[in-house]
């Protein structure tokens, strides 16, 4: 598959994760009443992911995160030569989103930008979670999202059905991880809202690509040790 058409199916798989995601946050969540709340959220980003693996997938493999590719890279399932070229139109597709998500969401009145869906920690994270607190939970939710990723598109696994397991994985740790830190697992869909929300939020943006990264390259690292071998896979997207 050409580069370019890998490129563009990252950028609009990234752009449908952050803009369903964090806008299910921003514009559903906290409705009176009616609002989807923390499992709502969940299952939005779970289903942004489910939904655009299918769609296309095919093409690019379905990263639609730096983390990802890290450690498919990692893993020995991505080329490194395509690792900066993916990651820059994933982060430029967190904050498109993020930049059209804001133009809706402002068209309400009284809108405040607020936390804007942003990740952060100690007095930035929902349930004023310390960093180190923070930094363990992007690194082990993380990690295991990778070995999901990993084990589902393993050539030895049930053909089809890895989007399921990967969307339902990404619901599963935002159930989780939503408290602790808003859950990033993504520095692209970090960065957008982070961007939008400014000051502190940009300062601890480190943390939303290094802890993220460092789990993804670990499961890269580990899943081979239990799978048999770089060589008992392939990366769905070539």
């Amino acid at each position: 598959m050409p580069q370019g058409n890998r490129l563009l199916a990252e950028f609009f798989g990234t752009f449908w994760l952050v803009f369903g995601g964090c806008g299910s946050a921003v514009l559903a969540a906290g409705i009176p009443d009616l609002g989807i709340g923390f499992v709502g959220v969940s299952l939005a980003f779970g289903l942004t992911v489910l939904t655009m693996a299918y769609a296309v997938g095919h093409i690019s493999g379905g990263h639609f995160n730096p983390a990802v590719s890290v450690g498919l890279m990692v893993g020995g399932r991505f080329e490194a030569k395509s690792l900066v070229p993916y990651i820059v139109t994933q982060t430029l597709a967190g904050v498109a989103a993020a930049g059209v998500l804001y133009v809706i969401a402002s068209g309400k009145p009284g809108f405040e930008t607020g936390g804007f869906a942003a990740n952060g920690f100690g007095d930035l994270s929902p349930q004023k979670y310390s960093m180190v607190a923070c930094l363990v939970a992007e690194v082990v939710l993380t990690f295991f999202f990778l070995m999901v990723i990993l084990g589902s598109t393993d050539r030895r696994a049930p053909k089809g059905f890895a989007p399921i397991a990967i969307g339902l994985s990404l619901t599963l740790i935002h159930l989780v991880g939503i408290p602790v830190t808003n859950l990033s697992v993504n520095p692209a869909r970090s960065t957008g809202p982070a961007l939008i929300a400014g000051g502190a939020y940009i300062g601890q943006l480190w943390l939303f690509w290094a802890a993220p990264i460092v789990g993804g390259a670990l499961a890269g690292i580990v899943y081979p040790m239990i799978s048999g071998g770089k060589d008992a896979a392939t990366d769905p997207g070539e």
